[in-house]
């Protein structure tokens, strides 16, 4: 039997986004999946144009703007699928991206998957946001395959075989629905990035399967939410980079926290003489945002183990450190740190 999906897509404000994107998911050559627009509280046209245009698809309108994880998880109850899509609204997938999600979880029993990310604008090129699967390093720094910071490689089939990875990128993000609910989704907290990232890690320790599935492709603009170059991401991205660490971290917890603090000071500095001062006051308002959250974050610490029975799989972790590797050894592509390491990924 074919596997049922529920594709939920959060907006607000972005009914330009869903007039440009929404056709090719409502094309998906796949019978047995639904369409959820869960709508964080736009004050645009987003009902109607949907209602009028696409009236089989479900809408959800929230009475204010819930993010990222709040949407989703607010979504979830209206799925009626086994399988939950997380797909951001300015996402374009192929017709026959389910079909091929479908049977790499009846091939492999993955419990979270993530399709190939191609960059909406470049078809050729992986997209930032995800490319061909996500890894850490040991100080938590995430980073993919086909895209190292911000060298994004072109897709030439260097990464089309299916492998485990540690986390799915959140543009379009498949998870059992029974796994989501007993990991309990994602972390609100987090409002935007990373939440994606510290699901997964969670749900490793639950001993469950991610996996990176080439033949699934979507291609993403990217930027919808807040521009990469945005001191608001880079506020987001810091602060819930200590906060996953701080919740998930097997041991050395401390040492680890305080070389991050040290690293994301030397960050700072280097974007302060680049002249971006904005960028500068964002890391250094995401520590004293981190340390207000301390205390909860060590609590969900608390909770995360007595849920979960296993530790952090040691093959889907970098040995080393990527800003070291990327900014001192000059290894830009993954592929340059599997023929250095004995990283191992399968």
């Amino acid at each position: 039997m074919k596997t049922s999906f529920s594709v939920i897509i959060v907006t607000w404000n972005a009914v330009s986004l869903l007039r440009q994107f929404l056709p090719s998911v409502d094309g998906t050559d796949y019978d047995q999946f639904e369409i959820i627009i869960a709508d964080n509280a736009s004050d645009d046209e987003t009902r109607a144009w949907v209602q009028k245009h696409y009236p089989k698809c479900k809408i959800v309108t929230f009475d204010r703007n819930f993010g990222y994880a709040g949407g989703n998880n607010r979504a979830v109850k209206y799925a009626s699928g086994e399988v939950l899509v997380f797909l951001n609204n300015d996402a374009r997938p192929d017709p026959g991206w389910l079909t091929a999600i479908n049977n790499r979880m009846k091939k492999s029993g993955a419990d979270i998957v993530q399709p190939k990310i191609r960059s909406s604008e470049n078809p050729d090129m992986f997209e930032y946001a995800g490319a061909a699967g996500g890894f850490i390093d040991r100080l938590g720094y995430p980073f993919c395959r086909g895209r190292l910071f911000d060298n994004i490689e072109r897709d030439l089939g260097q990464y089309d075989e299916p492998v485990k990875i540690f986390w799915a990128s959140g543009t379009a993000f498949v998870i059992k629905k029974d796994l989501f609910i007993k990991a309990g989704g994602f972390d609100e907290d987090f409002e935007f990035h990373m939440e994606e990232i510290d699901l997964c890690w969670r749900c490793l320790k639950m001993d469950k399967t991610i996996v990176y599935e080439p033949e699934s492709v979507v291609y993403h603009l990217g930027g919808g939410s807040l521009d990469s170059e945005s001191p608001r991401k880079v506020y987001y991205n810091y602060r819930n980079s200590l906060c996953m660490l701080t919740k998930n971290l097997d041991r050395g917890l401390m040492p680890k926290i305080f070389l991050r603090l040290v690293l994301d000071g030397v960050s700072g500095i280097r974007l302060l003489f680049m002249g971006k001062i904005s960028h500068t006051a964002a890391i250094i308002k995401s520590h004293f945002a981190f340390y207000k959250m301390a205390v909860k974050m060590f609590g969900k610490r608390r909770r995360i183990k007595q849920y979960t029975h296993g530790k952090t799989p040691e093959n889907l972790v970098f040995p080393g450190l990527i800003v070291f590797e990327y900014y001192f050894k000059g290894r830009k592509t993954f592929q340059q740190l599997t023929q250095k390491t004995n990283f191992n990924v399968e």
